[in-house]
């Protein structure tokens, strides 16, 4: 299953129309939403707290009627044969005790009973004292609060109710036993507010236990007397929803999600968390999960939810790390190359406020122009209108002159535009910065960014060297944004819109001439493959580890209708070939502060050898 669907696991939460005490009414709601479900595709069901009675009996489970009953309908759920792992919820007596459990069954077999740890009202606490086993349905069943369950390739484990808002919740401990996901059935009254307080635990349980949360709620048919409750469905991972139940609704709701197991693996030995609880795990049939992917994919992850606050801590970022850097060197003047393009605007930007931070004299701010055979009026004018407008210190020196020389020097025809042309120039314009640096004494900060430095393009020690490099964990797709933002929150009207247009600008390193119309003729995205594509392979590939495979079928759902299958197979091909036969400038990269979740430092955040077959990568596509 793992790798038909690439890691995901589908699950339902089913809130059926419940009749309060009627268990025989109540179990035909679950036998036909649990088929539902499996025809959908899921392996795995949840349902509400206390299905089969309703969760508002009060005083009516001490009566053994209605205990009695549940049991029947439980027997009829079994007698069904749903071959589908269910999640179900009901009042169980055992050793003079009602316990709010929930049994975990498939088919004709219960596997397991999990009681409510802490009680409420009308149910016995559980303690280690009560586990063991129990007789249910002619079954000798397990009966534990920490039992893990495993079917497929997940394992999850149960909380009831209101054990969620304890100090210690079972979700704790479910975690602990490194479960993929915790099921949590419960019967969540509402009132105005209470659903975002909901949805924000839910998302804070994920995150912070590092799993999958499916919360399953009671529905309409539960408001009786004085609550009122909405049917609310919710699935989180890693501190994101997944999807959610539409609420109020007037009949029975089943809510799909996808959840990602790998992904969850791949946090899991990101953050190091270990195993630090003894518990055991039943061994469940293997369902596995089929139909489309419930969810969505975002296309962007580097892209910030809120774009205010993530581009600005971009900068903040960038500037701390530069500034800590100047204040280690008692170097009060920095070098870069403007070249009118986004990587060394994002660069200029986060200097700017690094002088700022510091107090420091903008005019400390060496920024140089190096007009070359590729150099178009647009960037150029967008270069000097940036410096100029930012009150720092501009320079510019030509490299037609210089690099003609050096053409003649190592007796190449100019005409051949093939590799040491364009290098040449890269590294000629790296050799003016480093010099007027220490000219100056000043410090050279770099312009090159993640996807560069992931794909490999970038000149060895030319564009590739520098003694600080501000945007070297800030992907192409985010440089772009922060840019965007900066024109969005600048006052100045000429920078601003130098800003825009800059973002506008195809993505060119210029060291083949223009065109004849005077316009960038050497497109990057034309060469390498878009770096939207590019970056979200980055994010996946390096921060979780995912196979080719899984990258590919989960680019598909995110650029469905942007581009074809073929055309992300072919650039995903492109990027793990560079990926691997570029190692070695990463190896020798200069330092630079961790902006995003990923670096590719080889300095702790990323160690790869250099000479790596992709051979085993490739061959998963």
């Amino acid at each position: 299953m793992g790798k038909v669907r690439c890691g995901f696991i589908k699950v339902a939460a089913a809130v059926p129309q419940v009749k309060v005490a009627h268990c025989g009414h109540n179990a035909e709601a679950v036998i036909a939403l649990a088929a539902e479900a499996k025809a959908a595709g899921a392996s795995v069901v949840l349902f509400p707290e206390l299905t089969l009675t309703g969760a508002t009996c009060g005083s009516l489970y001490r009566q053994s009627a209605l205990t009695e009953a549940a049991e029947r309908g439980l027997q009829s759920i079994l007698d069904a044969h749903l071959p589908i792992v269910t999640v179900v919820g009901l009042p169980v007596k055992r050793n003079g005790k009602i316990y709010n459990c929930a049994a975990v069954i498939s088919e004709k077999t219960i596997y397991g009973v999990v009681p409510q740890l802490y009680g409420s009202d009308n149910f016995a606490p559980f303690t280690e004292a009560d586990s063991g086993t129990i007789e249910l349905c002619n079954q000798t069943v397990d009966f534990d609060s920490n039992i893990i369950f495993a079917t497929g390739s997940t394992t999850f484990g149960i909380q009831i109710g209101s054990d969620s808002r304890q100090v210690l919740s079972p979700a704790v401990e479910i975690a602990a036993a490194k479960a993929d996901m915790v099921l949590h059935m419960t019967a969540e009254e509402e009132y105005m507010g209470s659903y975002n307080a909901l949805k924000s635990r839910v998302m804070g349980l994920s995150e912070r236990l590092c799993c999958g949360y499916i919360l399953c709620s009671a529905g309409v048919g539960e408001s009786t007397t004085d609550c009122v409750y909405t049917g609310s469905a919710i699935a989180a991972e890693l501190g994101q929803t997944i999807s959610e139940s539409p609420r109020f609704a007037s009949g029975a709701t089943v809510t799909y999600a996808d959840i990602d197991s790998e992904a969850i693996e791949a946090a899991r030995i990101r953050r190091g968390i270990n195993s630090t609880l003894d518990s055991y795990t039943l061994s469940l049939p293997q369902y596995a999960s089929s139909g489309d992917i419930a969810r969505t994919i975002e296309p962007m992850p580097f892209i910030p939810k809120d774009i205010d606050s993530g581009c600005n801590e971009v900068l903040n970022l960038q500037a701390a790390g530069l500034a800590q850097r100047l204040r280690h060197t008692n170097c009060k003047r920095v070098v870069l190359g403007i070249s009118g393009g986004l990587d060394s605007t994002l660069a200029l930007i986060a200097v700017v406020r690094t002088f700022d931070l510091l107090g420091l004299d903008r005019k400390g701010i060496v920024g140089v122009t190096m007009p070359g055979f590729g150099t178009t009026g647009r960037t150029y004018n967008n270069a000097l209108t940036l410096m100029q407008e930012l009150g720092i210190t501009l320079r510019e020196v030509s490299i037609r002159a210089a690099c003609e020389q050096h053409f003649k020097d190592i007796d190449l025809d100019p005409t051949n535009r093939g590799a040491a042309y364009e290098n040449s120039q890269a590294r000629e314009r790296t050799q003016i910065l480093m010099d007027i640096a220490n000219a100056i004494g000043g410090l050279v900060v770099g312009t090159g960014d993640l996807s560069e430095s992931a794909l490999g393009w970038a000149t060895y020690n030319g564009d590739h060297m520098s003694m600080y490099n501000v945007n070297c964990s800030v992907p192409k797709t985010l440089v772009r944004k922060v840019t965007e933002w900066a024109a969005r929150v600048e006052t100045n009207e000429k920078v601003r819109a130098a800003l825009l247009d800059i973002v506008d600008t195809p993505v060119s390193p210029e060291l083949l001439p223009a065109d004849k119309s005077g316009n960038i003729a050497q497109k990057t995205e034309d060469l390498v493959g878009p770096y939207e594509l590019h970056d979200f392979f980055i994010y996946h590939f390096v921060l979780n580890g995912f196979t080719p495979d899984k990258i590919l079928a989960m680019a598909k759902i995110a650029f469905a209708g942007k581009f074809d299958n073929e055309t992300i197979k072919k650039w995903l091909t492109v990027f793990l070939r560079r990926f691997f036969s570029q190692q070695f400038k990463r190896s020798a990269v200069p330092d630079g502060p961790k902006v995003t979740a990923v670096s590719l430092s080889p300095r702790g955040s990323w160690a790869m050898p250099s000479d790596a077959s992709v051979d085993e990568w490739i061959a998963t596509l």
